[in-house]
């Protein structure tokens, strides 16, 4: 919500990178389904990949569902636990949604 985009302009912003210095997790009732505590270091992953993403327990999202930014490079991108196919039509990354563990 602190970034713009990918954050390519945004991420530069000191204000902002200290509000948010890292892409946290936001879930709501799976969090408390699996004992997740505020801050805690959750492990996303698929069959593509994984990531390390500390949780952000919100009621701004839907109950069965994660969300990660995606406005951080290398380690901390969304786009490790994310298929890397494309949409057939606009040929854009499959990044929006993927089935977690």
């Amino acid at each position: 919500m602190s970034q713009y985009l990918s954050g390519t302009q945004t991420r530069r912003i000191g204000k902002l990178v200290g509000q948010y210095p890292e892409p946290q997790l936001k879930s709501t009732e799976l969090a408390m389904k699996f004992g997740i505590e505020q801050r805690e270091v959750v492990k996303v992953s698929t069959r593509r990949g994984e990531g390390l993403f500390p949780a952000n327990i919100v009621d701004t999202i839907r109950k069965d569902t994660v969300f990660i930014p995606y406005h951080w490079p290398g380690k901390l991108s969304a786009n490790l636990p994310t298929p890397g196919t494309l949409d057939p039509v606009s040929k854009i990354p499959n990044s929006k949604f993927v089935r977690v563990n």
